[in-house]
C-alpha cells in the first residue's frame, strides 16, 4: 500500500552559477514531466521508488530514486552540478574549419570578392550622393561647353536670387546630421536608450534630434569613437529628461 501511495513533491534545484531556470524534471517511472521557473522551483507527483531525472544543457543529468525519506520530505533540494560542454577544437568537414577565426582565414583558399573596386570600374570609390545633394549640384551648375559654343545657365542665378541654394545647402546639412543620427541608432540598441538613458522608446528619435542641435555632435560622431559617442548621448540625456519633465 505504501507504494501505490503518491504524492505531489515541491522542491526547488540550485547550483553554484546560479543559472537553473527551464531544468527539465522527468518521472521516468511515470512517464510525467516538470520544468522549473526562473528560480529553479519544481513540484511533480511521484510515489514510493519512482525515478526522477534532471536535466538542463548546462548541467550533468542528475538521477534520484524517489526513497520512504523522500516521499515524507516536504521539500526536496538538488543540487546541479555543471557540465563541461566546451571543446578545446572541433573541425567542420569538408573544410577543415575549427571556429577560431584567424586559424580559419589562414588556411581558407578565398577567391577574390567581386566588387566595383576589383573590376576596376569608374568612379567605384566615389560615394553615391544624397538627393538633396544631387538637387544642390543641380541648382548650382556652372557653365556648360558644348564643343566652341559655351551657354550660360540660368538656374544657378534664378536659384541664387529665389534663395533655392540656400534652402538646398540646409537641406544636405540637415540629411547628414540625419545620418549620423541614424548611425548612432544602428550602432547602440534601443533598449540602452531605454533602460540606461530613460529615454522612452517612442521619443528615441526626438532625443536624437535634440542631440543633432549641440555643435560638438558632428565632431563627436566622425570620431567614430563609440565610448565618446556614448558619453556625449548620456550626458545629454540627463538635460533632455530634465528639460522634458521626465525626472
Amino acid at each position: 500500500m505504501a507504494q501505490d501511495f503518491s504524492k505531489t513533491l515541491e522542491g526547488k534545484v540550485y547550483s553554484e552559477d546560479g543559472d537553473v531556470a527551464a531544468t527539465h524534471v522527468l518521472n521516468t517511472t511515470t512517464k510525467k514531466a516538470a520544468i522549473t521557473d526562473v528560480n529553479g522551483f519544481f513540484s511533480i507527483v511521484v510515489s514510493l521508488n519512482d525515478t526522477l531525472v534532471f536535466s538542463a544543457v548546462q548541467y550533468k543529468r542528475k538521477q534520484i530514486v524517489v526513497n520512504a525519506s523522500i516521499l515524507e520530505s516536504k521539500f526536496l533540494s538538488v543540487p546541479l552540478e555543471e557540465s563541461n560542454i566546451a571543446l578545446d577544437e572541433v573541425i567542420v568537414m569538408p573544410y577543415n574549419l575549427t571556429g577560431e577565426l584567424g586559424r580559419d582565414m589562414n588556411n581558407m583558399d578565398v577567391g577574390t570578392v567581386i566588387s566595383a573596386t576589383s573590376l576596376g570600374l569608374p568612379n567605384a570609390h566615389v560615394k553615391p550622393l544624397m538627393q538633396s545633394e544631387r538637387l544642390l549640384r543641380e541648382a548650382s551648375m556652372g557653365p556648360l561647353s558644348i564643343g566652341m559654343f559655351t551657354s550660360i545657365p540660368f538656374n544657378p542665378l534664378i536659384n541664387a536670387i529665389t534663395g533655392r541654394t540656400k534652402m538646398l545647402k540646409k537641406r544636405v546639412a540637415r540629411d547628414i546630421k540625419y545620418n549620423k543620427s541614424q548611425q548612432i541608432r544602428t550602432q547602440f540598441a534601443d533598449s540602452l536608450f531605454v533602460l540606461q538613458l530613460k529615454i522612452p522608446l517612442e521619443k528615441i528619435d526626438d532625443f536624437l534630434y535634440y542631440c543633432e542641435v549641440d555643435a560638438n555632435f558632428n565632431a563627436v560622431v566622425d570620431s567614430q569613437d563609440l565610448f565618446a559617442i556614448w558619453e556625449f548621448i548620456k550626458q545629454k540625456s540627463v538635460i533632455y529628461r530634465k528639460n522634458n519633465g521626465m525626472e
